[in-house]
């Protein structure tokens, strides 16, 4: 079982908004490898997601930019497939993001696990990342990038499993 678990927090409406990005690679398995960084986003007239994720402009105004970290965040995902919980959103910021810099594009096999998630759990009330991750006893601390990619690799494991 090899794949990257995915994560973008955004601070606008537009999918290249992206001011937070957290990666976690499986190989065979285990995690091996992970990447956590704030991004500066290109300016926007409204930052709207503040409450829901608690980062600022402040606390972007230093971060690098996405074609900074750009290069450690394509080498884990080399290996594809891109995993993430609600995969459509976070592949979304991805390749706006890479367009908008006019950065190439990738193509990897696409895996949700929200989608998994209601295939294997369908008693759940919701499946939300916070939902699924307290009934199989995953930490989150929601909406922080690193963690939601954490969440979301010990999730996709999991539900591989059974």
């Amino acid at each position: 079982m090899n794949f990257t678990a995915v994560d973008f927090e955004t601070c606008a409406y537009y999918r290249a908004s992206a001011c937070a990005v957290g990666a976690v690679q499986v190989r065979d398995g285990q995690i091996v490898d992970s990447f956590y960084s704030l991004l500066k986003p290109p300016k926007y007239p409204y930052w709207n997601f503040e409450e829901t994720h608690n980062i600022t402009q402040a606390m972007v105004e230093t971060a690098p930019t996405f074609p900074e970290v750009w290069p450690r965040l394509k080498s884990l995902l080399s290996a594809g497939p891109f995993v993430a919980h609600k995969v459509d959103f976070d592949w979304n910021v991805l390749t706006h993001t890479l367009k908008y810099y006019a950065l190439p594009g990738l193509e990897l096999e696409r895996i949700c696990t929200c989608r998994l998630a209601q295939r294997k759990c369908p008693e759940l009330p919701r499946h939300d990342l916070a939902t699924v991750a307290a009934h199989f006893g995953i930490a989150l601390d929601h909406h922080h990038a690193a963690s939601d990619a954490r969440a979301c690799a010990e999730l996709a494991m999991r539900l591989w499993s059974e």
